[in-house]
């Protein structure tokens, strides 16, 4: 069916800008619907390479002390205790993280029943431990994560404009199904169109419920949300004391609380310094801190049921963490004691997460497949297999329809523009996500330069 000028000139506009983005971003989208589909079974997958680590067989003997078991990985692998996970069944080890020399950092599986030391790795020896920073390019630091996030965004873009591109407007065929008999560029181009009809939606929430994790976007919000009670409520640290270790040191946590404070424990001796022997840094001379074993015993009495990660304190300021992060968002918490009178400092589940904060972490355990069970898992799983057969047709498409010698579209047409309200739309994105507003700025000067065919 013919188009007006102005319909045609503005399916041109956006046939460029969707072809730009799809080619420059093709890697990256390639590279994060791999690893994410790969990363959607880590736990499977960790179990099957790992498996003489991990698992036991079921013990029905009770489970040694923290203690005992912390002993028991040092001796195995000196150095400073920094965690230890206990399993939430009896089927799995317990596994004690241990700083050495150099702050190599490694990760010691203990049988809880026996005290058995069944081996130990290297924590970024884990390979979906890698899997997870090639998935966010932090194995290039923060610039990876900046990355990421401008693809993240330019995937957004590519599911709108593609939408715009694949509206039937008449047209019966190659739109839900590959026309019959189509050969060649056609069916790839029916592929590629089908595809991200079926898929499009699933790979739009993933790519918006990523943007959490982004190192600029993710942050702001983050931020603003603590700020005006939204996310984790700020004024649970309002009247605590806060220590200077950064939330980050301790690992994974719910994403609302990445930038949060940490409390600190009130040390009943702060001007002493010394050290003693301890499976962790130790605490001031002459002051006592709790163990392990009785901070597990609080952590009991205050319901928090097994299956966390109990990160030991580091300093004199430090406090014991335990995290518990379950699939399911609903069986998340956090709890900080102080080191020293095993007070509860802080505990914070996700019926006490501000309801933007707790929609985010949501879709971050949807995105993760890990909400809704293996359900969740083939659908965020689908969208992955949709995003790389979309990279794989698109190029074949391109590639097929190329100017002879050029690796370029053909040129738009003098007096092509987009509608007002696609501008207003770009420029809306542009706004909310500043990297990915930045990189369609830039994108807008490159092409501009391209002298319009008459």
């Amino acid at each position: 069916m013919s188009q007006p000028s102005s319909a045609s000139g503005m399916y041109r506009r956006v046939w460029h800008w969707h072809f730009y983005a799809g080619l420059i971003c093709l890697p990256f989208i390639f590279l994060l619907a791999l690893t994410g589909a790969a990363y959607l079974f880590h736990q499977q997958i960790d179990d099957v390479i790992y498996a003489r680590l991990l698992l036991r067989d079921a013990d029905a003997r009770p489970a040694l002390a923290p203690t005992q078991l912390i002993a028991a990985a040092l001796r195995a692998e000196p150095g400073d205790a920094k965690a230890i996970t206990l399993p939430e069944d009896d089927t799995h080890s317990v596994q004690v993280d241990v700083t050495q020399a150099g702050g190599t950092v490694r990760q010691v599986f203990v049988d809880p029943a026996s005290g058995k030391v069944l081996g130990a790795i290297d924590e970024s020896a884990r390979v979906m431990t890698f899997v997870k920073h090639l998935h966010s390019l932090t194995v290039l630091g923060n610039g990876g994560r900046m990355v990421i996030e401008t693809v993240a965004g330019w995937i957004i873009v590519l599911m709108l404009t593609g939408a715009y591109l694949w509206w039937p407007r008449g047209r019966r065929h190659g739109v839900i199904s590959i026309r019959p008999g189509a050969t060649g560029r056609n069916w790839w181009r029916d592929l590629h169109a089908v595809t991200g009809a079926f898929g499009g939606i699933v790979i739009l929430f993933l790519a918006l419920t990523g943007m959490p994790w982004t190192a600029v976007w993710g942050q702001q919000v983050n931020r603003w949300l603590s700020e005006h009670d939204l996310g984790a409520p700020n004024g649970m640290w309002r009247n605590l004391p806060h220590s200077t270790i950064p939330a980050s040191a301790l690992g994974d946590l719910p994403w609302t609380l990445q930038q949060q404070p940490l409390p600190a424990s009130d040390d009943p001796h702060a001007e002493h310094h010394g050290h003693g022997g301890h499976h962790g840094p130790a605490a001031p001379a002459g002051v006592a801190r709790i163990s392990a074993d009785q901070a597990v015993s609080t952590l009991a009495a205050a319901g928090l049921r097994q299956g966390y990660r109990l990160v030991l304190p580091q300093d004199a300021q430090a406090v014991y963490s335990a995290i518990r992060t379950p699939r399911q968002l609903a069986g998340r918490r956090v709890i900080h004691l102080d080191q020293y009178s095993g007070k509860v400092l802080m505990d914070l589940g996700a019926d006490r997460i501000g309801a933007i904060g707790r929609v985010t972490e949501w879709g971050v355990s949807v995105h993760q497949g890990g909400e809704y069970g293996w359900i969740n898992q083939m659908v965020m799983l689908l969208g992955c297999v949709a995003l790389m057969l979309l990279c794989v047709s698109g190029i074949v498409v391109w590639w097929k329809r190329r100017p002879t010698g050029s690796f370029a579209p053909p040129p738009c047409r003098q007096g092509d523009r987009l509608a007002l309200g696609a501008m207003v739309i770009a420029v809306v994105i542009g706004v909310v996500f500043p990297l990915l507003g930045a990189s369609m700025l830039l994108a807008a000067l490159l092409t501009a330069r391209r002298r319009p065919s008459h």
